[in-house]
């Protein structure tokens, strides 16, 4: 059995609910109920749940919605440079624990959303990309398959994925980490 852990924002409390369904018998999963909000966040939580992430083979995680977002509309509440910063901290602490380190890339807004645009989504996912292929860390881009179903994968609050849009998600990253899972037989 391989142990996986899922890590990240609200996004990934959507398509992880589907997760262990998905996976089947063969996967123990853990992800905790905490949603691991910004980059920081998450990096706090490494020491949190460190005893729960202990053992995982695969980590798959996100995050990326609330560190560029603009809640009081005067600026990123984490600058692109802290963000690629906190983002590789997170890599190397998942890197030295487990075998394979998965990064799903921020997914797109829908029409009007007051602290997010798409092209900033885009310059955050830009930064962090290269950064994290060098470390070696697995690339899911789950921005471009959400991207291509905007309408459906996107819920109303432009936001957050739409039932459609969860699923589609949980199937591309179960189908990630079993590839994975493979490469470690």
């Amino acid at each position: 059995m391989t142990k996986v852990t899922l890590l990240g924002d609200s996004i990934r409390w959507g398509y992880g609910k589907h997760f262990p369904q998905i996976l089947g018998e063969n996967f123990e999963v853990f992800q905790p109920d905490d949603n691991g909000r910004w980059a920081k966040y998450t990096l706090m939580m490494l020491h949190d749940y460190k005893d729960n992430i202990s053992g995982s083979r695969i980590v798959h995680w996100n995050n990326g919605h609330w560190d560029r977002c603009k809640p009081l509309g005067d600026g990123f509440f984490t600058s692109p440079e802290n963000y690629l910063e906190d983002i590789c901290r997170v890599a190397d602490q998942l890197l030295s624990r487990c075998d394979k380190v998965i990064f799903a890339t921020t997914t797109p807004v829908k029409g009007e959303n007051r602290e997010s645009e798409n092209e900033d989504i885009r310059l955050f996912n830009s930064l962090v990309v290269p950064a994290l292929t060098a470390k070696g860390v697995i690339i899911n881009d789950l921005y471009s398959l959400v991207y291509e179903n905007l309408d459906k994968y996107i819920c109303e609050d432009n936001l957050h994925l739409s039932a459609e849009g969860e699923l589609a998600c949980a199937k591309q990253v179960a189908k990630m980490i079993c590839e994975q899972a493979e490469l470690l037989k």
